[in-house]
């Protein structure tokens, strides 16, 4: 197959001029990983693209399949799903890009042209969805192939700040659009937030769009509690206290109009359950591994919404404008920054994430 590409890095085959190995970050079991060599990527099919990383990060999910819990990722996998990055290489059926260009590259592979992403559900893409670092190799390395390049890439303007960027790959495509947007949040309206992660917290940024009356935020961690007053929170609430009957305290026992579920587990689910006013909305984001209960018994009568949602990143290019007007910067959620080749260390200081006060970990060339 043809293929374009631009000047190779420094790990060359001396007879063929062409890079065959790079660094990446390796999944090889529960609780196992590894910074080491790897093939570097190739063209497989006319719609891929060869990315050259210059910056990345690493998400929850990440770390939930280091613990073993998504078993579709087997030993060998290059994780990440997140990441900003130079074209190098382009197949003989991508016209969107051409190497040199600056891209981000979005969590969700899309096709564009299936009966799923046809109506907008990037995620369930019959040639794609979540597959970077899941069930084909990610973007902790120094390339990554994209397939379905010309609706899986957004090209980025010279002067972007890549450490912005790299967190509209995922985190803020899903705060947006499975919770403030699934919730409906109107100006005037009371929210609740479940979690106070990097999810929850790009839905106190993204909320904020729609002028809410009340934004709550709940954790049991007090600096991200901390750090959500600072994003614009106008309560918060410690979750190791008696948070449902704070919540109703504040807003005259009536409850919220939107509750937002950012963590994952049956906990902040019942709590978003209990505080939810009558017509309101819940919206699901958190990734749940065991099952939580439905309180049919007393919300059948309360006309509420439950919504849940896999991020489609349909909202990308909007986000992409709000960063670019100076509405929304993501850097505040950046709190450590490594270079790529330091990968094992970010691991280690996010998953010792509340003594280490830690956020979203920046991976940079290098």
């Amino acid at each position: 197959m043809r293929t374009t590409s631009v000047a190779e890095g420094p790990q060359v085959d001396s007879q063929t001029t062409i890079t065959t190995t790079m660094k990446a970050l390796v999944y090889h079991g529960p609780g196992r990983r590894s910074w080491e060599d790897k093939p570097r990527p190739r063209i497989q099919e006319a719609t891929d693209a060869i990315v050259e990383i210059t910056t990345s990060t690493i998400c929850g999910t990440d770390l939930h399949i280091l613990k073993g819990d998504v078993p579709e990722v087997t030993a060998g996998r290059i994780l990440g799903h997140e990441g900003v990055g130079s074209v190098r290489e382009t197949g003989t059926g991508v016209f969107g890009f051409r190497p040199g260009d600056r891209v981000l590259i979005s969590c969700i592979t899309s096709c564009g042209k299936c009966d799923h992403c046809r109506k907008g559900m990037y995620s369930h893409c019959r040639a794609g969805g979540w597959v970077l670092g899941h069930t084909i190799d990610g973007t902790q390395a120094e390339f990554v192939r994209i397939p379905q390049a010309d609706s899986s890439l957004h090209h980025l303007p010279e002067d972007a700040d890549e450490d912005a960027m790299v967190l509209l790959s995922d985190i803020f495509p899903t705060a947006f659009e499975c919770g403030v947007v699934n919730g409906q949040v109107q100006p005037g309206d009371d929210v609740a937030i479940v979690g106070a992660g990097p999810i929850g917290l790009a839905a106190v940024l993204t909320a904020g769009f729609f002028s809410p009356g009340r934004i709550i935020v709940v954790d049991r961690d007090l600096n991200r509690l901390e750090v959500a007053q600072s994003l614009g929170a106008t309560h918060v609430v410690n979750a190791a206290g008696h948070p449902a009957d704070e919540i109703l305290a504040i807003t005259g026992g009536e409850g919220v109009d939107v509750a937002i579920e950012a963590v994952g587990v049956p906990e902040s689910f019942d709590l978003c359950q209990a505080v939810v006013a009558v017509g309101g909305h819940i919206a699901n984001v958190g990734v749940h591994g065991r099952p939580v209960s439905l309180r049919l018994e007393r919300l059948w009568s309360h006309n509420i919404t439950l919504t849940t949602r896999l991020v489609d990143t349909v909202s990308t290019p909007l986000l992409l404008n709000m960063v670019a007007s100076r509405r929304l910067d993501p850097t505040k959620l950046a709190t450590h920054r490594f270079r790529m080749s330091e990968a094992m260390k970010a691991y280690d200081t996010l998953a010792d994430a509340a003594r280490e006060r830690a956020l979203k970990v920046i991976l940079k060339k290098g």
